[in-house]
């Protein structure tokens, strides 16, 4: 004779479910429509917007990379004015001519102006294009570039100085500003926090 069993005593067997036996299903989906795969675990998660001052950072990199192709476009429009004058003034005159060779001099030295701009400017660029999905190297070559190109303003501040230029003061002065904000923009919690966000 068999006895029910008691649900208080913890060496019994656990009640069956109903439909014991039989794995459950879902229903099956209608014809036609396509079947979701289940989900495990969580979404990832989405990752925090680019802090202010990093924004601030990335526009003034792609400001001044746009200004620095602008003048290596000017130089090297000076360099083929300064080759042209050369070239018409040995052909006008009999005698070497010293303006040629002062000529060729300056298209030499406005040439290289012109590639070190341009390589400037794509050291910009890139490096503003860079912020969105760079890691810590972005961040340490651009506190690279900002000490470095301080030192630049720095220099054009002191020379505004002995010279007594105005335009020089006012334009080293904004040279050391940018790279002030490009620097700290890398060194302050937000930034590095930013670049150093996990990435999916």
């Amino acid at each position: 004779m068999s006895y029910p069993p008691d649900p208080n005593n913890p060496y019994g067997q656990p009640p069956a479910a109903p439909g014991y036996g039989y794995p459950q299903q879902a229903p099956p989906a209608a014809y036609g429509y396509p079947q979701q795969a289940p989900v495990y675990g969580y979404a990832p998660a989405v990752p925090p917007s680019m802090p202010g001052l990093v924004t601030t950072a990335r526009v003034l990199l792609f400001v001044v990379g746009g200004v620095q192709v602008i003048l290596a476009i000017a130089y090297l429009i000076g360099a083929a004015a300064a080759k042209d004058a050369s070239t018409t003034l040995s052909r006008t005159t009999t005698s070497d001519n010293p303006f040629s060779a002062i000529g060729d001099a300056a298209a030499g030295i406005a040439v290289v102006f012109a590639i070190l701009f341009a390589l400037a400017a794509a050291l910009s660029i890139t490096l503003g294009a860079k912020f969105g999905k760079g890691g810590n190297s972005v961040r340490i070559t651009t506190i690279v570039y900002g000490s470095i190109a301080s030192l630049l303003g720095l220099l054009i501040l002191i020379g505004g100085i002995n010279v007594g230029s105005a335009a020089l003061l006012v334009f080293g002065l904004l040279w050391l500003a940018i790279c002030i904000i490009w620097i700290s923009a890398m060194c302050v919690r937000d930034g590095v926090n930013w670049f150093n966000r996990p990435r999916y």
